[in-house]
């Protein structure tokens, strides 16, 4: 009886040894996930809509298709970006990235409060490197700090009703996401 028990906590022990690595390591060798099924439509530091997904065909998994999306894959290695969102009349909302899909900032047009979502997303050390400007505070900029150089940005816009549809595609393809220009040196 005790042998029996021992077998049984030795395979439920072994069982969950596998199934824990299988849930760490596989993230990090799938290769179709969102950033690359996106690397042959979106150029880096570029909005790029996306079409309307259908039960058939879908870029992303479990996209709603009452949302217009589009998405911006970011490379911070060059420099900070600035992403400027327009809001549509229904609902908008931002979402950040990791390379590996951990989402890490959020915001929606409740919290933006202004006509667009204006923000600018750069590394902690580029952030570290921003002078110290007496004119800027922190309520006059959205500073969103990556914790890595590459990345993803998602921008949704609800359509309440399918007659609404071209006024949420219109909010999100008119989004820019742009290298920030350099400060002049003084």
């Amino acid at each position: 009886m005790i042998r029996w028990l021992l077998l049984l906590l030795g395979g439920a022990l072994l069982g969950g040894i596998v199934h824990l690595a299988t849930i760490i390591v596989l993230p990090r060798t799938a290769t179709q996930d969102a950033y690359s099924r996106l690397e042959a439509i979106a150029p880096v530091n570029t909005v790029v809509a996306l079409p309307a997904p259908t039960p058939e065909k879908a870029i992303l998994p479990f996209s709603d298709p009452a949302f217009a999306s589009a998405v911006c894959r970011y490379d911070l290695s060059q420099g900070p970006l600035k992403l400027v969102a327009p809001l549509s009349s229904a609902y908008t909302s931002v979402s950040f990235y990791t390379r590996n899909n951990i989402a890490y900032y959020a915001i929606n047009d409740r919290a933006a409060g202004r006509r667009a979502i204006e923000l600018d997303l750069m590394t902690v050390e580029q952030h570290e490197e921003l002078p110290d400007d007496e004119n800027i505070t922190a309520a006059d900029r959205l500073i969103v700090e990556s914790p890595t150089v590459t990345g993803l940005i998602a921008i949704r816009a609800l359509a309440p009703a399918p007659g609404l549809m071209p006024m949420a595609e219109k909010a999100v393809s008119t989004a820019k996401c742009a290298p920030t220009p350099p400060r002049p040196q003084s």
